[in-house]
């Protein structure tokens, strides 16, 4: 009998380091569903950094560089010039990319570097500890924000829209923000993943896809509970859709949540 929904060829069988409700493992399976179907399995290259993004590299069956932290842009663009017919994934958390590698992402993105960049963001530092991150939402408690996020009184400034910020850049060619709180919004973030992917291959600029995601672990939150967070506190400030499409060859866009 045929088998109409297996194992992505391109994710090993292993058991999750991740928190259960963590969103990091059901990303990791979108996209290795669509570097099969593209049949790029032998020509992927991803770059994962310091955080939980560097667990990546247990996870996925093909080529991997683990840069140093905030420094993954700076990894794929080398990988990626060097081997032009490859697909070259960066790999980043919000810390990572919105933090401590804020001007290695923005420099690579207006040079129009022709790589992708998945951009997990779960609002907090998950590895290290729950601290604060750029993308910490006004009021959300973190180790380093125990009375919430303050941008005023605290001085803690305010959330970062990463593909906002970015879209204002000649560079970037597509901007999409997608999320994984439940199949709906899995199969539209698969989706801008495809067509990120697609428009790579062809030689585009810089593409990011922005993926809103659970960390019930540090939220301190039941995985049921992150999902209903996410959904009524996040999605509402970091909408959902197709940001930024300036390519060549576009299809018709999926609708936002």
């Amino acid at each position: 009998m045929e088998i109409a929904y297996g194992h992505p060829k391109s994710l090993k069988s292993i058991q999750t380091k991740y928190c259960p409700g963590c969103g990091h493992g059901v990303i990791h399976r979108i996209i290795a569903e669509v570097v099969d179907e593209m049949g790029l399995q032998s020509k992927t290259i991803i770059t994962n950094p310091v955080g939980c993004s560097i667990y990546a590299d247990m996870y996925f069956d093909f080529d991997s560089v683990q840069p140093a932290h905030g420094r993954t842009p700076a990894a794929s663009t080398g990988i990626k010039r060097m081997l032009p017919d490859h697909l070259v994934i960066c790999y980043q958390g919000d810390g990572d990319l919105a933090a401590i590698g804020t001007a290695e992402i923005i420099h690579a993105a207006n040079r129009a570097e022709k790589f992708t960049t998945i951009f997990v963001n779960n609002a907090i530092y998950g590895m290290t500890g729950g601290q604060m991150a750029p993308t910490t939402l006004v009021g959300q408690h973190a180790t380093t924000a125990p009375e919430g996020r303050d941008p005023i009184n605290a001085q803690m400034g305010y959330p970062i829209r990463v593909c906002e910020l970015l879209a204002s850049l000649e560079g970037t060619k597509y901007l999409a923000r997608g999320a994984v709180n439940n199949m709906v919004n899995i199969r539209r973030t698969k989706k801008y993943i495809r067509k990120a992917f697609e428009a790579q291959m062809r030689g585009e600029g810089f593409s990011l896809i922005e993926i809103l995601s659970q960390c019930p672990t540090n939220w301190q939150m039941n995985p049921v509970e992150s999902v209903e967070w996410l959904e009524k506190n996040m999605i509402p400030y970091y909408h959902l859709g197709e940001i930024k499409d300036t390519l060549s060859t576009t299809v018709a866009p999926a609708q936002a949540h």
